[in-house]
């Protein structure tokens, strides 16, 4: 799973010209499902996002406090074009992302996860598939991509130090995967 988290001062969800959700001081989180992902990524994900230690504390420090300290809020936004990738040519490669109905099953895990290590009422969601514009405000801007598979991009070192690129083979691991974010969110089907 991939997630873009932003220290929001406010955002908010439109579909078809109505607000369908909005918060306060907190975090606006995109949230990409891949097609390997299981509710072990959704655990992951949860405790980071909750966890984060993206505020100041009361003295003014940074990196000091999570969401939940600041009694802040969250804003979740399923957003399958995360899991693009780029590398060849200039059009997209969703085959990656979940397929649109596996997806939303494990999206409303994620977001159950979410109410229950933190409290219901503070999280918030988009509507999944639609076409949705997010609106925000970024404090900083602050701005964190956070994948449950990070590791699975990297050729594991080969003696205890340096990584061997020149053993890794082509489908030892996932390259990484290169995205631009646009913040009116394209929602749909994956096909």
């Amino acid at each position: 799973m991939r997630a873009v988290v932003q220290r929001v001062a406010s955002a908010s969800v439109t579909v078809d010209g109505k607000v369908i959700s909005s918060i306060s001081r907190g975090l606006m989180v995109l949230v990409g499902i891949g097609t390997d992902d299981t509710p072990a990524d959704v655990d992951i994900l949860t405790n980071k996002i909750l966890s984060l230690r993206v505020f100041s504390d009361a003295t003014g420090a940074m990196w000091k406090t999570s969401v939940k300290d600041i009694a802040g809020e969250v804003l979740c936004v399923s957003q399958f074009t995360l899991m693009a990738n780029t590398t060849k040519g200039n059009k997209p490669d969703f085959h990656r992302a979940m397929s649109s109905g596996s997806s939303r099953d494990l999206y409303a895990v994620f977001l159950d996860k979410m109410k229950q290590h933190y409290v219901a009422g503070r999280i918030q969601d988009g509507q999944f598939g639609a076409m949705m514009n997010v609106s925000l405000t970024n404090e900083g801007p602050v701005t964190f991509t956070l994948d449950t598979r990070k590791f699975e991009y990297v050729t594991p070192p080969n003696d205890g130090g340096a990584i061997d690129k020149k053993r890794a083979k082509p489908g030892d691991a996932p390259k990484p995967v290169e995205s631009t974010l646009t913040i009116a969110s394209s929602g749909g089907d994956v096909i």
